[in-house]
């Protein structure tokens, strides 16, 4: 197994998904689990119950795909800052996808159903990308750069590191 983190625009999902692909195992993301759990986007979560509601349906979601869920899974950028997820990621091949400020705007565009990025999006996700940022590189066994890289290339990388003698899936 392998869980992928970052911060939104790291290209958790993109390279989840080509990871599990080329490993030839099953791709799950939390945000998406969580959004067929509850019939709404994580936004309307946000707006509709709230950030404390999110985050305890995104800790039990977590858990169950880390228990749950063999292959590759990609988790929402603040799932990590529940300290029960991140004792369970402790157990587990956890990649940290690093994305520097500039490409992570780009990717994120204007935030668009992104709940946490309401008013000025680059002050937002620099303020995120500081807060989050040493968690993410505490939790991860690899790093991986992903400014001014497609997502294959970030995807074999990845591959490359956990299909390495002595590692494992």
């Amino acid at each position: 197994m392998c869980v992928l983190i970052g911060t939104m625009g790291a290209g958790k999902t993109t390279v989840g998904r080509l990871v599990a692909e080329a490993i030839g195992v099953g791709f799950v993301d939390s945000d998406q689990l969580i959004e067929d759990k509850v019939g709404k986007s994580v936004q309307d979560v946000f707006v509709e119950d709230g950030e404390q509601a999110f985050r305890a349906l995104e800790r039990e979601t977590v858990a169950w795909a880390l228990d749950n869920h063999d292959g590759v899974i990609s988790l929402g950028g603040g799932a990590v800052l529940d300290p029960s997820t991140q004792a369970l990621l402790a157990a587990h091949q956890v990649v940290f996808l690093r994305v520097g400020l500039s490409d992570a705007v780009k990717r994120v565009g204007l935030g668009s159903g992104r709940p946490l990025l309401l008013g000025n999006v680059r002050a937002r996700v620099k303020q995120l990308l500081d807060e989050r940022t040493p968690v993410y590189q505490g939790l991860a066994r690899i790093t991986v750069e992903t400014d001014d890289r497609p997502p294959a290339d970030v995807a074999a990388e990845i591959v490359a590191a956990i299909t390495a003698p002595g590692e494992s899936t």
